[in-house]
């Protein structure tokens, strides 16, 4: 075979605007975010302040949705982020009132006409739902788990309910709930939590084949399953009242490969990768950013 003339063919070889297409949508940046708009629930806690200062800081814009009672510190937030060229707004919330959602809803398609991410993460815990080491299983308040599992599953159904309408009209969209390492193994003592999270877990993979096969493949649902961090949720639990760490912190180290906890900066790049292109085919997930804990046996 003549390799110089099969070249010279190859060479003269029409390029098509299919070619043209696909070489574009190669060589563009998977990542980018700029201009979609996210709207997250529980944007005002410690993980929420620093997801929303990141996404804007990517160029989205960011809808922070949260109890009333965080208006000031949302107030901050925003201040921040349009401090630094980025753009923000606040809506009081309740993740378990569909009409407070909706009139949400409305404000945000009356001002941006679209959702392109959604981040439910409101969520959290009480002591009442969980078994100190001086109680057993029959003193759990079953009332408690209720509560807890309300906010958490809910409080992630709901807002999706509401939200993911702008998606299914506009064919594509990313939803990114919040799962816990509680989700992929019973932990001691967290029991409500626990269940709470697994079924928000649950709810991520029968929801994506739900709103892909139902309405678009562009619209894709996954979760991120975050390991320890210290937060105002469980400070209680991982440090004593000096700063020091609790027994249930070494214990906790002794199963985390990187042996340290985790910082929220951490959950940015996942977070990231799932709102963008560059997941395009992962829908169903749940994504595990926890120093190898679940990956750790003995």
């Amino acid at each position: 075979m003549d390799v110089h003339k099969a070249g010279k063919r190859f060479c003269s070889m029409q390029i098509t605007s299919s070619t043209i297409n696909l070489y574009q949508s190669v060589m563009k940046n998977l990542f980018d975010i700029n201009g979609k708009v996210a709207v997250m629930t529980g944007a005002c806690g410690i993980l929420g302040t620093t997801i929303v200062k990141y996404f804007a800081a990517q160029g989205a814009k960011v809808v922070l949705l949260d109890l009333e009672r965080t208006a000031e510190l949302a107030e901050s937030i925003i201040a921040e982020i349009k401090a630094d060229g980025g753009e923000a707004v606040f809506y009081p919330t309740n993740v378990l009132d569909k009409a407070v959602l909706e009139d949400n809803y409305s404000r945000i398609m009356e001002r941006y006409g679209r959702i392109d991410i959604l981040l439910n993460a409101a969520g959290g815990n009480m002591a009442s739902a969980t078994v100190p080491p001086d109680k057993t299983i029959f003193d759990l308040d079953v009332e408690a788990v209720k509560k807890v599992t309300e906010l958490n599953l809910f409080g992630t159904i709901i807002p999706t309910m509401v939200f993911a309408k702008a998606m299914a009209e506009q064919k594509s969209g990313s939803i990114i709930n919040f799962a816990s390492e509680s989700a992929l193994r019973p932990l001691t003592r967290v029991a409500g939590y626990g269940v709470a999270k697994a079924a928000v877990a649950n709810w991520t993979k029968y929801l994506c084949a739900e709103l892909a096969m139902k309405f678009s493949e562009g619209i894709r649902v996954n979760a991120i399953a975050p390991g320890f961090l210290l937060t105002n949720q469980n400070r209680t639990l991982l440090t004593n009242p000096d700063g020091s760490l609790t027994d249930r912190s070494h214990t906790i180290l002794a199963h985390t490969p990187v042996n340290r906890f985790l910082e929220p900066e951490e959950l940015l790049g996942t977070l990231h990768w799932l709102a963008s292109d560059a997941s395009k085919a992962v829908t169903g997930t749940v994504a595990v950013v926890d120093g190898g804990f679940d990956a750790f046996s003995i």
